[in-house]
């Protein structure tokens, strides 16, 4: 069953397939859960809540298309989802403590060096990233996280394709500034 698309495996749900389902949650719950790992600043009970919701709601709704592109659709739910918990519960962004942010990049095989070089860079990434907007960091992690083209990110944030490459141009930009600013650098301008 790993060798049927997405949106077979899709349509094969909604058709009463447990077994596929059960693929589909194992082949994007990881993805899936980094993705709103980032997006919610390091949250980590808040991105499985809201995983399993997006999961949930995949099911409840409904709302597929046979044929649409499954990816999208998906983080189209789940990023849904952390955009109606901000406005709803009229949370603050922010990131937890540090040592949630350095536990999220902690990666057992490497060396000690390897890791507390790891650990900084990524700490200084997420705090540049926490200093984006929201509509920019969303952009940017379905880039480069979750691996989604472009017209796959349009479909999955509901904008056209030409904003999803606006974001991108504006948001790394201000991505590296916000690093730089982190780590003490200055930009060269050319």
């Amino acid at each position: 069953m790993e060798a049927l698309r997405d949106e077979q495996l899709m349509s094969d749900v909604l058709a009463g397939d447990e077994d596929a389902l059960n693929t589909l949650i194992e082949r994007h719950y990881r993805p899936l859960l980094g993705y709103l790992y980032r997006l919610v600043h390091g949250d980590r009970q808040l991105a499985e809540d809201a995983v399993q919701e997006t999961f949930f709601r995949m099911l409840q709704r409904g709302g597929y298309q046979t044929g649409r592109p499954f990816k999208p659709w998906l983080y189209t739910i789940a990023t849904n989802i952390i955009r109606d918990y901000f406005k709803s519960a009229g949370v603050k962004h922010g990131a937890n403590s540090a040592d949630e942010i350095l536990l999220a990049v902690y990666d057992p095989a490497p060396g000690p060096e390897e890791v507390a070089l790891s650990e900084e860079q990524g700490k200084i990434i997420s705090l540049a990233l926490d200093q984006l907007g929201e509509e920019y960091r969303s952009t940017i992690l379905l880039r480069f996280y979750a691996g989604l083209g472009l017209k796959e990110i349009a479909q999955a944030l509901q904008v056209p394709v030409g904003t999803v490459k606006s974001r991108l141009s504006v948001g790394n930009p201000s991505l590296e500034e916000a690093y730089l600013l982190a780590t003490g650098q200055q930009a060269v301008h050319i």
